[in-house]
């Protein structure tokens, strides 16, 4: 088991070095990849038409592989150097990890319920930042956290409690998992923004890492790749470019200048994009809860902002 060390050289947290035009410039970004990452929810859930989940997931990111060794091709970058690659490694396992607990989880739990337990990686962030970064979150920061989840759980379930007793042990566990996962995702990209150097080159070899857990469960479990036909291909590459590698560099440009709870309540706007695009696309209903919820989590923007 190895431990993750940060370099003391490398600032963990926003500074007061970091100036106004920076923060705004980082929030900024962070909601352009909430509102990518919001996208790919109705998007999923029209791949899932085409696909079962397990070659779903593992196309999404052999692609997302494919595109970023193409980029370093084009840059001229022909070597996968990465200054921390124990990180990279670790990154990218608990990546594929998470998603494939999320994927698995939902067969067997709502589809209200598991968006409320994967979005409590917010609060998950919030409780491990001080210990794992030192970060201190201050009155109005957890303020901010309290709001924001609040609108979440507004957006996620309608207040329809009979919605939360839906599903079984075993779904509930993995979907809340996977939420837990992506708090030490995101908390331990922070030293990986902060440092800035190999970017390109991190994210493709962090690509390549997330496969490993998801190849046993593709070979085991997976459909047929020949079967899949041109509309399933592009929401593949819809989910592995627009869903994944350009709002994963947008973030992470975003942290640079963010704590990773100001960056997570701002992240949240993918979940307001989310429920926007399916009562659009999808036809879902979105009630009056559900606006009260975008506007608390708006309110928690403006607050860590």
């Amino acid at each position: 088991m190895f431990k993750l060390r940060v370099s003391r050289k490398v600032p963990i947290l926003l500074t007061p070095r970091t100036s106004q035009s920076q923060k705004k410039k980082a929030i900024l970004l962070t909601i352009l990849a909430g509102f990518l990452w919001g996208t790919s929810f109705p998007a999923i859930e029209i791949g899932l038409q085409y696909m079962d989940a397990y070659t779903f997931v593992f196309l999404r990111f052999l692609a997302a592989s494919l595109v970023m060794l193409s980029v370093l091709l084009v840059k001229r970058k022909d070597t996968l150097k990465v200054a921390n690659k124990r990180l990279v490694l670790f990154l990218g396992i608990i990546n594929g990890v998470a998603y494939l607990m999320q994927y698995v989880g939902m067969i067997f739990t709502s589809a209200a319920k598991s968006s409320l337990l994967v979005n409590l990686s917010i609060i998950w962030v919030a409780i491990l930042s001080p210990f794992l970064l030192k970060e201190h979150l201050g009155s109005k920061k957890t303020a901010g956290v309290v709001i924001s989840f609040l609108g979440v759980f507004l957006m996620t379930t309608n207040l329809d409690f009979a919605s939360l007793g839906q599903g079984t042990i075993v779904g509930d566990g993995l979907v809340i998992g996977s939420g837990i996962a992506w708090a030490f995702f995101m908390l331990y990209n922070k030293p990986l923004a902060t440092d800035g150097k190999n970017l390109i080159q991190s994210i493709t070899l962090l690509l390549l890492f997330t496969l490993l857990p998801l190849l046993p469960a593709f070979f085991f479990f997976a459909g047929s790749i020949v079967a899949i036909g041109a509309n399933a291909w592009i929401i593949i590459l819809y989910t592995a470019v627009l869903c994944w590698v350009v709002p994963y560099y947008l973030w992470l440009k975003g942290l640079e200048h963010l704590s990773p709870v100001t960056s997570a309540v701002v992240l949240l706007t993918e979940i307001v994009v989310a429920v926007t695009l399916a009562t659009i696309i999808l036809g879902e209903i979105f009630t009056p809860i559900s606006g009260i919820g975008a506007i608390l989590i708006a309110i928690a923007i403006l607050m860590d902002s």
